[in-house]
């Protein structure tokens, strides 16, 4: 599986990771370039007051919470996540080489997530008490050139105690190996949350895979007024809930920036699944995602539509409502994710990487091409044209029977 996306557009080119600093970063802390006042990035919170998140504070905040952060690494030394970051996998470079984050998307999401809530500056995540697994698989060009490095992160997050796992990336292939390791993680008791991803970074308009895998908590994009779809939000009938994807401000290494796309509004529902887990630490997966969708704040058409899935996120309500349990996960099918397969996922020649879904100009000044996999061995032919190969097949069969029977009776006259 494979794709090319870019991450959200900054206000300013993104800083590289610089080389580790002591995790105890004297506060208040201001980014070198300036553009972004601590300050301003908390007074710009827009979808903390949207989601209601002081009143649902009041239940939850998340403590006791292990959320995977799946994506381009995180930088545990940013005075907004210090402490709330634990040990985590490099999958892209094990040495460590590239610093914690070398593309800050990934920064960003667990800032939306677990940013801490204790000042008045500075990004604060919506479950401030969670704690952050990040494991990277993004490189430096925010990309993945195989679907199986995915499904590893998967499962070594399922291993190492996530409760909930966080994907903002995917690409446009279904991939057996990936769709093995989110069984996995749900045969584990374990919510998974990924992105439905952005128009200017696909070349369909289909959700994103793994968005779209039965059982995944998949996130379409809200403009800042809530109440409607982001113009670059991809969405469709597998989308399951909607949040706030636009105008957010978002820790990065070395300070802040401005963010949009579909890759921030899922941290979003992850971290509302945080603070639900917290509040019921007995409650399973399964209810936790019927909770979530039972309590969501209903948009468009009544009921779940095939533009904000159930609708917008509501933490407080998925905290306080009377909602009966279902002992199971009614998003999951329970199907079969077929024969597991391992090597490169298919794509087209031209690139076969996938990416995170964040959405604006690229900070590097790179093109955004799309792409258009397909499962390995799979031949591209569509039932149509198969029914009228069949077809064809079969009259060709009857018309050389009927010569042979004629040609056999001309020889007995």
């Amino acid at each position: 599986m494979s794709a090319l996306a870019t991450v959200a557009g900054p206000l300013a080119p993104p800083a590289h990771a610089a080389p580790a600093a002591p995790a105890t970063v004297a506060r208040p802390w201001v980014s070198p370039d300036r553009l972004l006042r601590t300050d301003q990035v908390r007074d710009e919170q827009w979808q903390l007051e949207e989601l209601r998140a002081k009143t649902a504070w009041r239940t939850s905040t998340g403590r006791g919470v292990v959320v995977a952060v799946i994506d381009s690494g995180v930088d545990g030394t940013h005075p907004d996540l210090a402490g709330q970051v634990l040990p985590g996998l490099d999958l892209v470079t094990p040495d460590g080489s590239d610093g914690p984050d070398p593309v800050g998307h990934g920064t960003t999401v667990a800032g939306l997530i677990a940013g801490r809530a204790d000042d008045d500056r500075g990004v604060l995540g919506l479950a401030p008490d969670a704690k952050i697994l990040p494991v990277r698989v993004l490189d430096a060009e925010n990309r993945y050139d195989d679907a199986l490095i995915i499904a590893k992160a998967v499962r070594w997050a399922v291993d190492n105690g996530a409760q909930v796992v966080n994907l903002s990336l995917g690409g446009s292939s279904d991939n057996p190996a990936l769709a093995a390791a989110l069984d996995y993680a749900f045969a584990r008791d374990v919510v998974v949350v990924a992105c439905t991803g952005n128009l200017a970074t696909s070349t369909t308009t289909e959700v994103w895979y793994p968005a779209r895998e039965p059982g995944v908590l998949a996130v379409a994009g809200l403009e800042r007024t809530s109440e409607n779809l982001w113009s670059g939000s991809i969405t469709g009938h597998e989308t399951v809930l909607s949040a706030p994807a636009t105008g957010l401000y978002g820790a990065r290494p070395e300070g802040y920036w401005r963010v949009q796309g579909t890759s921030f509004a899922a941290p979003l529902v992850a971290a509302t699944a945080a603070l639900v887990r917290a509040r019921y630490p007995k409650m399973s997966a399964g209810d936790v995602v019927n909770r979530l969708i039972a309590t969501a704040r209903d948009l468009g058409p009544t009921g779940r539509d095939d533009r904000f899935g159930y609708g917008l996120v509501d933490p407080v309500a998925a905290l306080t409502a009377d909602v009966p349990a279902v002992g199971h996960n009614p998003l999951d099918d329970n199907g079969s994710p077929g024969v597991v397969g391992f090597g490169p996922a298919p794509g087209d020649t031209r690139d076969t990487r996938a990416a995170a879904a964040g959405r604006g100009g690229d900070p590097l000044g790179r093109s955004s091409e799309g792409w258009n996999a397909r499962p390995a061995g799979q031949t591209d032919a569509s039932a149509p044209e198969r029914l009228w190969t069949g077809l064809a097949l079969f009259v060709a069969l009857v018309t050389g029977t009927a010569l042979m029977v004629r040609r056999f009776r001309q020889t007995r006259r």
